[in-house]
């Protein structure tokens, strides 16, 4: 029986580190300032008829922390690549010269960056109820287990202290991207 409690106490724990991974892919999502190849990735160029993300027909680099340039592999889809990151309103303005595409990614205005600590925070928020939800999930299937409440009760206890640890990590997490968003 405390074998099948073990495995319930791990499911719940898979769950919430998938949660935590899926906050810290969607935090570097948000922009804090710097230029960064990730500010491209939901960015999809027409490649031979295929929907393609840039990283997988250029190169993509950051001489500097406020620019970022695109070399496409093949020049012919320099247009392409550009219309893509202006079609996908990220807030950049793409200049071609003929070779790459130059970005100057804009300084974030204090209001900008208010409004990107909101989404940060909602971010949070939303793997925050993940990880109480595998904490409900696990509380179900120990509540079904035919062991004395006792045990019951220990076994919720280890997952609310699981629960409170990654509810921390996540708000540790927020803690950082919020400084780094501030930070001018």
């Amino acid at each position: 029986m405390e074998e099948l409690m073990q495995i319930i106490i791990e499911s719940a724990k898979e769950n919430m580190d998938s949660a935590l991974k899926h906050l810290e892919r969607e935090m570097l999502n948000i922009r804090a300032g710097k230029a960064n190849p990730i500010m491209l990735s939901g960015v999809k160029v027409e490649y031979y008829g295929t929907p393609t993300v840039i990283s997988q027909v250029a190169n993509i680099n950051t001489p500097d922390s406020k620019t970022l340039v695109i070399q496409p592999w093949d020049k012919s889809i320099l247009g392409d690549v550009e219309n893509a990151i202006m079609t996908a309103n990220i807030g950049f303005n793409p200049m071609n010269n003929g070779e790459s595409i130059i970005i100057n990614i804009p300084a974030l205005t204090e209001e900008r960056r208010k409004e990107l600590v909101k989404i940060a925070k909602s971010e949070t928020e939303n793997a925050k109820v993940s990880i109480r939800s595998a904490r409900k999930e696990a509380n179900t299937e120990i509540k079904k287990s035919e062991t004395s409440e006792d045990i019951q009760k220990n076994f919720e206890i280890d997952i609310q202290t699981l629960t409170d640890e990654f509810i921390s990590r996540a708000d540790e997490i927020f803690s950082l991207k919020e400084r780094e968003i501030l930070t001018i």
